[in-house]
């Protein structure tokens, strides 16, 4: 099977300066956990909820908040993205895909054309849907 007959082609994106509040909320509201960050039209880096996580300052919202706790929201993406994503093209095998996340421990792939134009994205979830249907 083919990468193009299992991802997501409505995929949505931040630019580089896209806020961390800006981005959580996109997050909850599609009820997604990854998002590519595009420069025009070039993929520049993908975020994920791991991606926040790591950013937010344990101690933010605590008794014990301070000014630099409060820094950790005030970033933008390209100060939390992770650079150089793994991407695939529609044509590959999901097998491509399978490979990549169990070697690198990720959970999506960016699904890139030959000019590097964001085409979708595959995660261990669409997996797990084609999985189940396929049973």
């Amino acid at each position: 099977m083919r990468v193009v007959n299992l991802m997501t082609d409505s995929v949505v994106t931040v630019t580089m300066d896209t806020s961390f509040s800006d981005i959580r909320n996109l997050m909850e509201t599609h009820k997604i956990h990854h998002l590519p960050v595009l420069d025009g039209e070039d993929v520049m880096g993908i975020i994920s909820d791991r991606d926040l996580l790591r950013v937010l300052s344990p101690f933010f919202g605590t008794a014990g908040e301070m000014q630099r706790d409060l820094d950790s929201v005030n970033k933008v993406a390209h100060q939390i993205m992770t650079r150089q994503p793994i991407c695939v093209t529609p044509d590959d095998s999901v097998d491509v895909v399978l490979a990549w996340l169990q070697s690198v421990d990720i959970s999506c792939v960016l699904v890139v054309d030959k000019e590097s134009n964001l085409k979708g994205i595959v995660t261990w979830r669409d997996l797990i849907k084609h999985a189940k249907f396929n049973l």
